[in-house]
């Protein structure tokens, strides 16, 4: 019996259009609800993925559940893209030294804690120390990712996207998820014996070259439209409305629209075939698409732009050079038709209208539901795994809180500790010779006043002298001095206090969930043999992948919960902030503040 060359359609049953509708339906359902509460959506989609895959009822097929997973890659491809066109190009180069200490912090913490847990005590994996210095670098590789799609969900989510705050987190996960994919790379190397290339130079050179080759570009649209002298070469004036239709459309929403698509999709097969990671593409793309539209649309660009500056066909034969041009008498939002209004489109606003929906309501719950199927739910549920799981979740959860204390505004900041430590013998020098010099000088008694001299010095002369006799250090400024000199110089008075842990919090919190690079990390360990003991099971999960995925999974769900519960009490101090002082001042203070114009 051959097989047929094409897909014999068949109607699919009615319980199969069930199942897909309300596994559809559950997802945007408990999304919407836990993110008008929590704003944590994505906990319930990977629980309903649970639920519904593999490691639940199995009510999904599996060949369902790999187009699940394929598409719900591609959701997250396009919300890291997306993350990306939010990403304020200003911010992220003003704090890109405040988010790579942020993104070492949450890598070195959780491999330091897995290497002081794991391969310090033996006991707790009951193995010798030194078996488990692999497994304890493996581990600590999988937990040291910060999920990017999570990340980006809950910016989007809790509107933090275009904030201080949230340029550093989407920088700081970036770099760790690189750092994790690196890891991927270094695990499967040892679980093979052998060496495999890691392209890293892939995030440095797709920015230059984008940037490159994104300026020429506009240089050559900027001659198209400015030409030459117009008036005297008549050829140019014939061309003009031909060189007004071409211009008109590279600056249509569809033209931005595949130009962008494409940019997306040659960077992605470009890291692929160069052995970096797609995510970190999409997140370049979209990095590289914002830069070009601050370009295009920032206050610089509207006198070179050519979109912002060319005037449509029916403009130009209104306004033709021998016809005297008539008095306006339309206010300048009358002049904004609708062909000036799609030619000031954004990137957001493009992706917005032809990707939004699809993401939102299809492609990223699948995303979330396809990691809810990668969970050994019936295997996690014993004894031994049950709090070695917790133990290890706990330290990992500290492991990437500790990266809130770079936002943590201290009383004393280090430059003032290092000044003071160093001032210190200096000032007890000063101390020692003003005591010295206060113990030589004696009170002045009337007899003495008497069988001295008369000066003729004035009194306030005499003060005078007397102060420039005694030590300046046991003198202090006059009064208005004091006043003057606290409130003239800042550095004197004491650095303020903190304004709220709420930045710190926030950040630490959104920085705990792994997601999808933990999973993977640790799902290629597992297939390595990296993780297995010699005497355990093959046919069963070992010990440590078990333990691990009590992390993550803990890790993913109490990330986005802590955050959206922060989020929502954020917003309600800053409610009562603007009724009760105006508005005056932020919650977050400057970390909610966006850089736009800074």
């Amino acid at each position: 019996m051959t097989t047929p060359s094409y897909f014999q359609y068949h109607e699919p049953s009615l319980v199969e259009l069930l199942i897909s509708s309300t596994f559809l339906l559950a997802l945007n359902s408990i999304n919407s609800v836990l993110d008008h509460t929590l704003a944590c959506g994505l906990v319930g989609q990977v629980l309903i993925g649970t639920a519904w895959g593999e490691p639940g009822a199995r009510w999904l097929s599996i060949d369902f559940q790999r187009v699940v997973s394929s598409l719900g890659y591609l959701g997250l491809i396009l919300v890291v893209y997306a993350g990306g066109v939010e990403t304020d190009v200003v911010a992220l180069r003003k704090n890109l030294v405040l988010s790579v200490a942020v993104a070492i912090t949450g890598v070195v913490v959780p491999i330091g804690l897995s290497f002081a847990l794991l391969a310090s005590s033996g006991s707790f994996l009951g193995t010798d120390s030194s078996a488990a210095l692999l497994p304890a670098f493996a581990a600590g590789a999988a937990l040291c990712s910060t999920s990017l799609g999570t990340t980006f969900s809950v910016l989007q989510a809790s509107g933090l996207s275009r904030t201080r705050l949230g340029a550093v987190l989407a920088s700081a996960a970036l770099l760790d998820d690189v750092v994790g994919l690196v890891m991927v790379r270094i695990i499967t190397s040892l679980g093979q014996g052998g060496n495999s290339g890691i392209s890293v130079a892939f995030a440095v050179a797709v920015p230059l070259v984008c940037r490159h080759a994104l300026k020429p570009g506009q240089r050559i649209l900027d001659r198209l439209v400015q030409g030459g002298d117009n008036s005297r070469y008549e050829s140019k004036e014939r061309n003009a409305s031909n060189k007004t239709r071409v211009i008109d459309w590279f600056c249509s929403r569809e033209a931005a629209f595949v130009a962008q698509t494409t940019l997306l999709t040659l960077l992605i097969v470009a890291a692929d075939y160069s052995g970096a990671s797609i995510l970190l593409a999409a997140y370049l793309a979209g990095v590289v698409v914002s830069w070009w539209d601050g370009q295009r649309n920032g206050p610089k660009a509207s006198s070179r732009s050519p979109c912002a500056e060319t005037p449509s066909s029916t403009e130009r034969q209104a306004h033709d050079p021998g016809r005297p041009e008539p008095e306006s008498t339309s206010s300048p939002s009358d002049m904004v038709g609708p062909e000036s209004t799609a030619l000031r489109h954004t990137a957001s606003g493009i992706f917005d209208t032809y990707y939004a929906q699809a993401v939102n309501r299809v492609l990223k719950p699948f995303f979330f539901a396809s990691i809810g199927f990668s969970i050994p739910i019936s295997q996690l549920f014993v004894g031994e795994v049950v709090w070695r799981g917790i133990i290890y979740s706990i330290l990992m959860i500290i492991g990437k809180l500790v990266c809130g204390l770079w936002l943590v505004r201290f009383p004393i900041s280090i430059s003032e500790a290092l000044r003071s430590v160093v001032s210190f013998p200096a000032s007890k020098y000063d101390q020692i010779v003003s005591k010295i010099r206060s113990w030589s000088f004696r009170p002045i008694t009337k007899s003495r006043v008497a069988n001295e001299p008369q000066s003729n010095e004035s009194p306030s002369t005499q003060t005078t002298s007397m102060e420039l006799s005694m030590p300046r250090s046991s003198l202090g400024p006059p009064p208005t001095d004091r006043a003057s000199s606290s409130s003239s110089n800042p550095e004197l008075a004491a650095p303020p206090k903190p304004l709220s842990l709420y930045p710190a919090a926030a950040l630490g919190c959104a920085m705990v969930a792994r997601g999808e690079i933990g999973f993977l990390i640790s799902s290629t360990a597992e297939s390595e043999g990296v993780f297995r003991r010699a005497d355990e099971d093959p046919s069963k999960a070992s010990t440590l992948f078990l333990i691990v995925t009590w992390a993550i999974f803990l890790c993913t769900i109490l990330g986005p919960l802590c955050t959206g519960l922060l989020v929502r009490r954020v917003k309600k101090l800053e409610i009562a902030t603007e009724a009760s002082r105006g508005g005056s001042q932020s919650v977050l203070g400057v970390w909610g503040v966006g850089q736009t114009g800074r």
